[in-house]
This record gives structure tokens, C-alpha cells and sequence, in this order.
């Protein structure tokens, strides 16, 4: 039996899926993203560095400011000494919780399947 590709679109083309991994792709970044979904409140770069454990600080940096520049996440700088910065979880960040939510209930579902432990 042979497959029609036809009807997918072709390779370099936009793809809504392949979009989706390029925006959440790197190990940390559903762990960040949920994290700053939950708290729903500004939050300091060492407190989300804490809840993000074991991240590095170059790491966590690189990707705020990815999520940042998609419009996932806003940044606020504070003008004081020493200095506070504090990022927040846009409305367009917001809306992919159903989305996670969905992917962490499936891994709880299947990861027995997969001989995954989870914590």
C-alpha cells in the first residue's frame, strides 16, 4: 500500500506543528512557561530561577528573552539599587495552558508505556 503525501504541505513550508516545537523547544522551556502560567503574578528572576531549579542563570536569561521577543512574556525593569526585574505571563502566553495542561495528563497517562518515571 502506498501513501499519498500529496495532501501534506511541502518540506520548508509552514507548518503549524514544527512552528510549535521551534517556540517551546530547549529543556526548560514548558517547565518555565508553566511555572509563570501558575503564578500568574510578576515574578523576580531568582525566584523563577529557584522554582526552575537546577537552570542556570544564562540559560533562564536566553530563554526569557526568547519568550520575551513572541510576545509570551513581558519584562519590567525597576529603576532602584540594586536593580529589580520582574517578568510576567502575557495573555498570549496564558492561552497556552490548555495546551500543557493537556501534554503533562497525557504524560501521566502513557509514561508507564514509555518506562518513564515521573516525579
Amino acid at each position: 500500500m502506498t501513501k499519498n503525501f500529496s495532501a501534506l504541505p511541502p518540506a520548508g513550508s509552514d507548518c503549524p506543528m514544527v512552528n510549535f516545537v521551534n517556540l517551546i523547544s530547549g529543556k526548560w522551556a514548558i517547565p518555565i512557561l508553566y511555572r509563570l502560567i501558575l503564578l500568574n503574578d510578576p515574578v523576580r528572576f531568582s525566584d523563577l530561577q529557584r522554582a526552575v531549579s537546577p537552570i542556570t542563570q544564562k540559560e533562564l536569561t536566553r530563554q526569557l528573552r526568547q519568550f520575551e521577543a513572541r510576545g509570551l512574556v513581558v519584562r519590567q525593569v525597576f529603576a532602584e539599587v540594586p536593580p529589580r526585574v520582574e517578568y510576567q505571563i502575557t495573555a498570549l502566553g496564558k492561552s497556552l495552558r490548555p495546551t500543557l495542561d493537556s501534554l503533562a495528563e497525557w504524560m501521566r497517562e502513557n509514561a508507564g508505556e514509555m518506562e518513564l518515571s515521573l516525579p
